[in-house]
C-alpha cells in the first residue's frame, strides 16, 4: 500500500473553484500552501542531487540521480548505507524537506535539509536537523523511526481531504488524500454543496464556511492615541479557528476534520506548558503561532488573521512597517519617540521589537505573535528571550534593561506580568499559589493563560479550591472549562462529581474528553443515573479518540491508564504492552506498567520492566526513582536508596525526588544525610511542604530544636489552617521552651 490520491465524499478539488474564483486561485499559485507537498521532479525539487554530499557525525550522505529520479543514499534502520528513492518535496521555504516511501505504506521524512534560503543569508547548502547531536540507527529520532513517519507527524496539515487509514492489525497505512497540497477545501471545506447552489444560480449562498463576517467591521483610528479599534465586536473566531488547525500545537481528537464545528470540536489546543513555552509566554518549542496570539491584546480587541496576512497568497498586507500602520498610526508609532532607534536602521522595525522570533529547523525564524512589549527587565528576572539583545548580540540583558528604563521610567516595570506568576508557579514558589488564584480569577487577562495558571494551581501543595474549580468548569470560555477537567483530579470525589460531571455532556468533545478522564472509575454515593449514563458515553468517546491513534504508544498508554482507573487490569496489562512494543523508548510506559503490577502485588516482574528501560535509557532520573521505589519495596534497600540517590541527583528540579530519597535515607538510620538532603533541596523548593514537614521531623529527632521551630513556622506559613502542622509547631514551641 503507498499514499495517493482518492475521491472522498463532498470534495471537488480546486479546478471546480477556479471558473469563478479566478483572482484568488491566481494569488494562491506559487505559495507556500500550493507548494507545501509536490511530488519530486525537476520542477519541484530545489537541493542540489547532482552527485553532492554531506557528512553527519562521521556518516556521509550521497544525494544523485538515477533513471530520472532522485536519490539518496543514508543510514537505513540497521545503520547501513541504503539507497533511497525521494518521492515527495515537502515544503519550500526556508527550507525544502524530501519524503523517502517506506514498507506499509509509510513516507518518512528525511533529517537531510535543503536550505533554499539565498547564499548571502547562509543558504544553498545541505544541513541536519539535528546539527549538535549525533542520530544513530535506532535513535528514537532516527529517520526511519515512527517519531518521523509523515502519516501521523505531518500529513494532516500538508494535504487537502487527507485520510490517515491506518491498520492496527497489520501494522501499515494506506493513507490518501484528494489533493496533495493544502488547496482551497482544506480551509473552505468540502465544495460539492457549494458547486451544486453556484450551478442552480439561485437562494442563498451555502455548502463552504463562512471564514468572513456577515458584518465585515473596518478599523477606526484614533488620532489621539494612534491605535485602531474595530467599528463593532467580532462576532466570530472561525477563521482564527481554521488557521489554528495547523498553525497551533495541539493534538486531534477527530479522525477527519468537521468543518462545521468549532476548534475544540475537532483537537485539543495545547496551553503554557513549561515544556512548550517560556513562563513569560514566549515560545520554548515547536508550538507555532495560535498559542502565541491567544496571548495578545490584538487578539482580544478583535484582530484576525486576514486582517494582516492575505489568506489566499499567503502575504503580509503592506511591506515593512507598512504592514501594522493600517491599525497603529505611523504619526505616533514610526517615530524615534517611541521606538527609540535610528529611523533608518533595523531597530526601527515594528517587528523586530514585538515580534522577535525563535529559530526551529535550523533555519526557520518563527515571529512570536502575541506582539509583545519589550520587557528586558522581566527576561533578566526570568531567565527568558530578550528582544533587544537579540539584535544587539554583544550586550546583556541587564543592559537592555537599563536602557528601557531610561526610556520609559520605572512604570513599566513595576507592572506585574503574568510571566512573573507562572514562573513562581513552576518552582512551587512560596505564596506562587494565591498568584496563580489572583491570575485565573483576573478577567482582564486572556484566557489561554488563565488556563494555564489554573492547571498550574493544581499541581501546587492544597491544590485549586474548589470554587476556583467551579467557576472555571461553568465559564464560557472553553479553555477554562478544559483546564477545570484536566485540573480536578485535586479534588476529593464528592466535589470532582459536583464540579466537573456536568461537563461530561459539554458541547465541546475536548472538554467532554477531559471530564471522563477525570471521573473514570471515581465512586461515590448517590450519583444521578444521568450523570452515570453521562460518564459512560464520555469514556466510550475517550476510547475511541485514542484509537485514532493507534499507531501511537502515547494512545495505547492513554487506554492502560484508563483500564486501571476503572480497575480492569487485564485490559491496563494489554495496552500498556502494546505501547512497549510501539515505543520502547518511551518511558512513561514502563513507569505505569511497573506501578500496575505493584498494585497486583507483582514487584519482582515490575523492576525487570524498569531495568529493561533503564538499558535503553541509563541517564534517566524518572526511571532511576520508578525503580529505586520497586527495589525498597522488595526489601532491597541499599540499592534502592542509591537508584534513588541517582534519580534526585540527575534532576534537581524534581522536589518528589528530593523528598523521597531523603525518607529513604532516614528510614536506613542516614538521619544526617537526609537533613542535608531536605536543606539543599529547600534551596530549589523552599515551598514544598512535605520537604519541610520532613526536614522539620528529622530535625526534631536530632534535637536540633531551634531550627526545627524555625522551618516548623514556615511550614505553619504555608498551610495556616493545617491542623497537623499547627499541633506540631505548638509541640515544638513546648520542647524548645523545655530544652531552654
Amino acid at each position: 500500500m503507498a499514499p495517493g490520491r482518492a475521491d472522498l465524499p463532498g470534495f471537488v478539488g480546486r479546478s471546480a473553484c477556479v471558473g469563478c474564483h479566478e483572482q484568488e486561485a491566481e494569488l494562491f499559485a506559487g505559495s507556500h500552501h500550493d507548494l507545501a507537498m509536490q511530488p519530486a521532479n525537476a520542477e519541484t525539487v530545489l537541493g542540489d542531487f547532482d552527485d553532492a554530499s554531506f557528512t553527519h557525525f562521521g556518516s556521509t550522505s550521497r544525494f544523485f540521480r538515477r533513471d530520472g529520479g532522485y536519490w539518496v543514499t543514508t543510514d537505513g534502520p540497521d545503520g547501513v548505507a541504503t539507497d533511497y528513492p525521494i518521492a515527495y518535496t515537502f515544503g519550500v521555504l526556508p527550507l525544502q524537506q524530501y519524503l523517502v516511501p517506506y514498507p506499509g505504506g509509510r513516507l518518512q521524512v528525511l533529517p537531510l535539509c535543503w536550505d533554499t534560503r539565498p547564499v548571502a543569508e547562509g543558504g544553498q547548502r545541505w544541513f541536519h536537523l539535528y546539527p549538535d547531536e549525533a542520530i544513530p540507527a535506532g535513535d528514537v529520532l532516527h529517520w526511519t523511526g515512527p517519531n518521523q513517519t509523515w502519516n501521523f507527524q505531518c500529513a494532516e496539515c500538508h494535504s487537502t481531504g487527507l485520510v490517515r487509514n491506518y491498520h492496527p492489525e497489520s501494522d501499515d497505512y494506506a493513507t490518501t488524500w484528494t489533493e496533495i497540497d493544502v488547496s482551497c477545501e482544506a480551509c473552505h471545506g468540502p465544495g460539492a454543496e457549494h458547486l451544486a447552489w453556484a450551478e442552480r444560480q439561485q437562494g442563498a449562498e451555502s455548502g463552504l464556511v463562512a471564514l468572513t463576517e456577515a458584518d465585515p467591521a473596518v478599523w477606526v483610528i484614533d488620532e489621539q492615541t494612534g491605535l485602531a479599534a474595530r467599528s463593532h465586536p467580532r462576532s466570530s473566531q472561525v477563521q482564527k479557528d481554521t488557521c489554528a488547525r495547523c498553525h497551533g500545537r495541539r493534538s486531534l481528537i477527530e479522525a477527519r476534520h468537521r468543518f462545521d464545528r468549532s476548534l475544540l470540536d475537532n483537537q485539543v489546543p495545547a496551553l503554557l506548558e513549561d515544556a512548550l513555552y517560556h513562563a513569560d509566554g514566549q515560545p520554548l518549542d515547536e508550538v507555532f503561532v495560535h498559542g502565541s496570539f491567544l496571548q495578545s491584546r490584538m487578539f482580544a480587541a478583535g484582530v484576525t488573521c486576514s486582517d494582516c496576512h492575505d489568506p489566499h497568497a499567503l502575504t503580509v498586507r503592506g511591506v515593512g512597517n507598512a504592514a501594522c500602520a493600517g491599525c497603529h498610526s505611523p504619526q505616533v508609532f514610526d517615530r524615534p519617540e517611541h521606538h527609540h532607534h535610528d529611523p533608518s536602521g533595523a531597530g526601527a522595525a515594528c517587528i523586530d521589537c514585538h515580534m522577535p522570533g525563535t529559530t526551529f529547523m535550523v533555519v526557520d525564524a518563527r515571529r512570536d505573535h502575541a506582539f509583545r512589549i519589550p520587557r528586558p527587565d522581566l527576561s533578566a528576572e526570568l531567565g527568558t528571550p530578550d528582544a533587544c539583545t537579540a539584535c544587539h548580540v554583544d550586550r546583556t540583558t541587564e543592559w537592555a534593561a537599563e536602557a528601557a528604563l531610561s526610556w520609559w521610567g520605572a512604570e513599566r516595570s513595576a507592572q506585574q506580568h503574568y510571566g512573573q506568576v507562572l514562573a513562581a508557579g513552576r518552582r512551587q514558589a512560596i505564596g506562587s499559589g494565591h498568584g496563580l488564584a489572583r491570575l485565573v480569577r483576573d478577567e482582564e487577562q486572556s484566557a489561554i493563560v488563565r488556563a494555564s495558571a489554573l492547571v498550574l494551581l493544581a499541581e501546587q501543595p492544597g491544590g485549586a479550591s474548589p470554587d476556583d474549580l467551579a467557576r472555571a468548569a461553568s465559564a464560557s470560555e472553553p479553555l477554562l472549562r478544559l483546564a477545570a477537567a484536566r485540573a480536578g483530579d485535586s479534588l476529593a470525589p464528592a466535589e470532582r462529581w459536583d464540579t466537573l460531571g456536568g461537563l461530561l455532556d459539554d458541547e465541546l468533545l475536548a472538554v467532554r474528553l477531559e471530564a471522563a478522564r477525570a471521573l473514570a472509575g471515581l465512586s461515590g454515593d448517590g450519583i444521578a443515573a444521568a450523570l452515570t449514563t453521562a460518564l459512560g458515553r464520555a469514556v466510550d468517546e475517550y476510547r475511541q479518540v485514542q484509537r485514532l491513534d493507534a499507531e501511537r504508544p502515547e494512545a495505547q498508554l492513554n487506554l492502560g491508564l484508563l483500564a486501571a482507573r476503572l480497575g480492569d487490569w487485564s485490559t491496563a496489562e494489554e495496552a500498556y504492552r502494546r505501547a512497549q512494543r510501539l515505543g520502547p523508548h518511551f518511558q512513561p510506559v514502563a513507569i505505569n506498567l511497573s506501578d500496575l503490577y505493584r498494585v497486583l502485588g507483582r514487584d519482582a516482574e515490575g523492576l525487570i520492566v524498569l531495568e529493561q528501560a533503564l538499558d535503553l535509557d541509563p541517564t534517566s532520573a524518572q526511571l532511576q526513582h520508578a525503580c529505586g521505589l520497586a527495589l525498597v519495596r522488595l526489601g532491597r534497600l541499599d540499592e534502592g536508596v542509591l537508584a534513588l540517590g541517582k534519580a534526585a541527583r540527575a534532576a534537581p528540579e524534581h522536589s518528589r525526588f528530593q523528598y523521597v530519597w531523603a525518607v529513604a535515607l532516614g528510614s536506613t538510620g542516614q538521619r544526617e544525610r537526609a537533613v542535608e538532603t531536605l536543606r539543599l533541596a529547600l534551596v530549589d523548593h523552599p515551598g514544598d511542604r512535605d520537604i519541610l514537614f520532613a526536614l522539620t521531623t528529622y530535625l526534631a529527632e536530632g534535637g536540633e530544636l531551634v531550627e526545627a521551630l524555625v522551618s516548623a513556622r514556615l511550614l505553619s506559613v504555608l498551610a495556616p489552617d493545617d491542623a497537623a502542622v499547627n499541633k506540631l509547631v505548638a509541640q515544638l514551641q513546648a520542647d524548645a521552651a523545655a530544652d531552654r
